[in-house]
C-alpha cells in the first residue's frame, strides 16, 4: 500500500464548505471482549500481537474481530481528535488504464476541498483487499473508496462498521454497502449484443480472459448471453484465456476459437483483449468487419487508434472518480446524496463491426 500524502490531523477545507472528517467510530474493544468473552485487556493483547494469550483464547478474539468489523484504532492518543484528510482507495490494479483514469477522477473531485487519496492495491485477491482495508481503517480515512461489490464476509463487516462514507466502484448491478457509482454491466453486454444484432450478425463467439478474477466482465458476459437468447439466438461459442487479461490473451484465444468454430461477430470482455483480436486477423489475413466483426468494452485509446477504430463501449471512468469523491464529500458536509449513481456508458460504433 502506498500513501500518496503523509497523514495530517486537519484537512484543509476551503471555507464555503466546512466538511466533517472526523472518523465516527465503529465497533469498540468492549463490543469485542464481550463477544469473545475476554477482558478488553485480552483483546488488546491480541491486536498487539502479545505472546502471553493462549492460542485458543487469540483465536477467539480474531474470530470476534472478523465478525464485528472491528479494526484497531492507531491514531488513538496521538491525533487530537482523531481526524484525518485522507481517503483510503482500494483498485485492483494500475497496469490497467482503466483504474489510472477511475484514479485520475477522484483526485480531480478531492484536491479542492483539501482531501487526499491513500492508495493499495489489491490484485484482484479478494483477501488482498481484506488486508489492505484492515490497514487503511486502523489510520482512521475520512472515508473510503473500494472497487468492486465482491468481498469477503470480513472485509464485508469491516466496511459496514466503518463508521465513515462508503463508496463501491464500477458496478451498479448489486446493492451497495453504502453507497456506489458506475454503470450496469450486465445492461453494457447486453447494449451490444443489440448493437451486433442490428448490425446483421447472427453467429456469435465471446473471447475472455479470468472472469473469476473479474466480475464485472462476466456480467457483461452474462448480459450479451442474455440479450442474444431473447432475441432467440444461439447462445456464442467461447473461449476464455482463464489468464488475467492482455493483449496478447485476446490474439491466442480468438485464434483458438476460430479452429472450430465460423462466428460472423466476436465480443470481447474488453478492449484490451478486443486489440489482440484485431492483431490476429491482421496476420492471418482476416477482413475486419467483412470477414468477422470484433467488438470491445471500455473505449480505451489503444483501440480508437487502430487502423480500423474499434467497435466498443465507453466506460466513463473518471467521471466515476470523480462522482465517488463528490459522494464522499457531500456526506463528510452532512448532505445526504442517492446511495447509488449510475454514469450510463456510451456505445462507440467503431468499424470492426
Amino acid at each position: 500500500m502506498t500513501r500518496s500524502t503523509p497523514l495530517t490531523a486537519s484537512p484543509q477545507a476551503p471555507r464555503r464548505r466546512r466538511l466533517r472528517a472526523d472518523a465516527v467510530a465503529g465497533p469498540t474493544l468492549a463490543e469485542v471482549a464481550a463477544r469473545a468473552g475476554v477482558s478488553e485487556i485480552t483483546v488488546s493483547r491480541v491486536m498487539r500481537g502479545a505472546g502471553n494469550v493462549s492460542k485458543a483464547t487469540a483465536a477467539r478474539v480474531m474470530e470476534a474481530v472478523r465478525e464485528t468489523g472491528y479494526v484497531r484504532n492507531r491514531l488513538a492518543g496521538s491525533l487530537a481528535g482523531h481526524r484525518s484528510n485522507q481517503i483510503g482507495v482500494l483498485l485492483p490494479s494500475l497496469g490497467n488504464i482503466v483504474f489510472p483514469d477511475v484514479l485520475n477522477g477522484i483526485e480531480d473531485g478531492l484536491e479542492a476541498a483539501g482531501f487526499h487519496p491513500v492508495l493499495g492495491i489489491t490484485h484482484y485477491r479478494p483477501e488482498r483487499e481484506e488486508h489492505l482495508l484492515a490497514s487503511l481503517l486502523a489510520w482512521r480515512p475520512a472515508g473510503l473508496i473500494v472497487t468492486g461489490t465482491r468481498h469477503t464476509a470480513p472485509a464485508r463487516a469491516m466496511l459496514g462498521a466503518a463508521g465513515v462514507p462508503v463508496v463501491e466502484v464500477m458496478d451498479v448491478d448489486t446493492a451497495p454497502v453504502d453507497m456506489a457509482v458506475g454503470i450496469s454491466h450486465r445492461a453494457a453486454g447486453a447494449a451490444m449484443a443489440q448493437h451486433l444484432l442490428a448490425r446483421g450478425y447472427r453467429r456469435f463467439g465471446y473471447v475472455g480472459h479470468d472472469l473469476t478474477a473479474d466480475e464485472r466482465a462476466a456480467q457483461r458476459r452474462d448480459g450479451f448471453r442474455a440479450a442474444l437468447a431473447e432475441a432467440g439466438m444461439d447462445a456464442p461459442v467461447e473461449c476464455l484465456s482463464g489468464t488475467p487479461s492482455s493483449v496478447g490473451a485476446g490474439r491466442e484465444a480468438l485464434a483458438r476459437l476460430l479452429e472450430g468454430a465460423a462466428p460472423q461477430a466476436v465480443f470481447f470482455s474488453n478492449d484490451d483483449m478486443a486489440t489482440g483480436g484485431v492483431f490476429h486477423c491482421l496476420a492471418a489475413g482476416i477482413d475486419l468487419p467483412s470477414g468477422l466483426a470484433i467488438a470491445g468494452f471500455n473505449g480505451l485509446e489503444i483501440g480508437q487508434q487502430l487502423p480500423r477504430p474499434l467497435t466498443t463501449i465507453g466506460s466513463r471512468r473518471r467521471d466515476i472518480g470523480r462522482t465517488a469523491a463528490g459522494m464522499i464529500l457531500a456526506r463528510l458536509a452532512g448532505e445526504a446524496p442517492a446511495p447509488v449513481a449510475d454514469v450510463g456508458f456510451t456505445l462507440i460504433p467503431g468499424a470492426t463491426a
